[in-house]
Formats: structure tokens, sequence, C-alpha cells
């Protein structure tokens, strides 16, 4: 399904929604936000092996420490977030992307710009964010 799309192309809603350029788009948008995160996932691992733990210093080698757990952290979110990219990819191929697993409703083309692994509309979104509310646990 390779669109060639012009320069600077942004989906409109004058255009069918998920039609073969807005999924072209989003197909687009999505492998180069995994491709970045993919690259910077291995710099960190390669910076993570190349630290020296030898500190003579306790709190420099504390420092260090905690720098890892962090980066160690982020790793992870990454990770979360490559197999949330990777599940949209999945949904542009069979045809879903761009539709409410909830309700089957258009997403919409703003939410989807800001946030391309949506897989809720705001509504179901917000009604799964009041539910979460409610049945949280009280301490």
């Amino acid at each position: 399904m390779t669109v060639k799309l012009p320069k600077n192309y942004r989906p409109s809603e004058k255009e069918e929604y998920m039609c073969e350029r807005h999924l072209e788009y989003f197909k687009q948008k999505l492998e180069e936000w995994q491709r970045n995160l993919l690259r910077n996932m291995a710099r960190a691992m390669t910076d993570l092996q190349e630290t020296d733990m030898q500190e003579a210093d306790i709190n420099d080698r504390a420092t260090k420490e905690i720098e890892q757990a962090m980066a160690m952290q982020s790793r992870d979110r990454d990770r979360k977030l490559i197999e949330k990219i990777n599940a949209a990819l999945d949904r542009i191929k069979d045809g879903t992307y761009g539709y409410c697993l909830e309700t089957g409703e258009p997403i919409g083309l703003g939410r989807l710009e800001a946030r391309p692994t949506a897989t809720l509309c705001i509504d179901a979104q917000e009604r799964r964010e009041r539910r979460e509310r409610t049945q949280a646990p009280k301490e």
C-alpha cells in the first residue's frame, strides 16, 4: 500500500477518513518514531555498557547507579512504546487503524496526530479514565 505523499502532507478532514493517504502518513510517522526509539535505545545500551562502576568515591558510585536505574526505566518505557507502535502498524495492515477498539467509531485525525498509537476515541478514553478513578483502591 505504498502511496506517494506530497512533501509536508498532513491528513485532512476533507479527505475520506483513513483513506490510503491517511494510512500511509500514519505508517510513515509510526515507523520514523520507532526508528528513533530503537536508535536511542541502542545508544543508551552502549552508554550503559561503557559506564565504569569502579568509582572510588561512594557518592559518585551512588550517582552512577541512580543514573543507570533511570536509564533502564527509560529503556523499559521505550520498549513498551515500541510494542504499541507495532500494534498500531498491525492495525494499519488489517484495516482497523484509526477506529476505536471499544466503539468502532473514528478516533479522529487530531487525536491520532497527537497520539498515533491511540486505540480509543476520546469519549471511550474518558469513560475508561472515569472507571479507573472510581475503581482505584483506597489507601
